[in-house]
């Protein structure tokens, strides 16, 4: 499950058709938190208990699509950056240890790690509300800098990256408006 919050909800089951714990989906639902699911190989949600589970909560299933990477975006980031990371084993011993990669890998994904599409802040800052106090911390470093050594910025003054209204890994199409002709 991808959530809202940096306190992403994962689960990681032996095989497809485990039981899952109706009340951890449902709850994240109902604090709408769960953006959607995942299922690493195969096609997604295959299991009946997740499939019914899933329709009892009215939440429309979507069928991954490989070599999509917009299917579910903020699944799809989550995996590609677990996937790249230079501790990410060739194989895991037990699911065990797949499951301490992942929280070990989710705690520093949302505290440590600095994204792009969110102004090289962490999600739990974002989240937390934080990243207005954090870039406003960074424009007194950056004109501190500017100020010591102008020479090194040869455009103009730096700035910190401006917050984001929304993040977005592929944005929707801007589409374009008719104009009318006189």
């Amino acid at each position: 499950m991808v959530a809202k919050s940096p306190g992403s909800g994962w689960r990681i089951s032996a095989d497809a058709d485990e039981q899952v714990q109706p009340g951890a989906v449902g709850a994240a639902y109902a604090a709408g938190e769960l953006l959607g699911t995942r299922k690493a190989c195969g096609p997604a949600m295959i299991a009946k208990p997740v499939a019914h589970l899933l329709s009892d909560l009215g939440i429309t299933k979507s069928h991954s699509r490989p070599h999509v990477s917009n299917d579910d975006p903020y699944s799809e980031a989550h995996f590609k950056t677990l996937k790249y990371r230079p501790d990410f084993p060739q194989r895991f011993g037990s699911i065990e240890d797949a499951r301490a990669h992942l929280t070990d890998f989710f705690a520093w994904y949302n505290t440590k790690y600095h994204h792009s599409g969110l102004a090289l802040h962490t999600p739990h800052n974002v989240y937390h509300r934080l990243a207005e106090a954090r870039n406003a911390a960074r424009a007194v470093v950056l004109t501190i800098a500017y100020r010591k050594h102008p020479e090194r910025f040869v455009r103009c003054a730096p700035t910190p990256r401006a917050l984001p209204m929304a993040a977005w890994i592929n944005p929707p199409q801007a589409t374009a408006t008719p104009t009318e002709v006189l």
